[in-house]
């Protein structure tokens, strides 16, 4: 079964509110889950890349706080003073 079936049976599925509230449920916690696992491989100073919904291009920066639900990573733009920080949840980062 991929992902498409599974799409297929949840969207013209026959299932009542109640399991599609445990499908909801599971789907958060699996989320939850990758967050944690992702929270635990980065650490402070790490070079991380991720796509950048504003103009959905890869920025490139280096971890610099993790906090419970987003990483604060520092974009240095190369050969300017300026840099940003930027709130990404954890399941967004890569290892650049």
């Amino acid at each position: 079964m991929d992902i498409k079936d599974i799409n297929s049976a949840i969207m013209f599925g026959n299932f009542t509110n109640e399991q599609l509230n445990s499908i909801g449920d599971a789907i958060r916690y699996a989320r939850a889950q990758l967050t944690q696992q992702k929270k635990r491989e980065l650490s402070v100073g790490d070079s991380v890349k991720f796509r950048n919904s504003r103009t959905g291009g890869i920025t490139f920066g280096t971890v610099k706080k993790i906090n419970i639900k987003y990483i604060i990573v520092n974009e240095a733009k190369p050969g300017s003073i300026v840099s940003s920080n930027w709130r990404v949840p954890a399941n967004m980062l890569e290892a650049a």
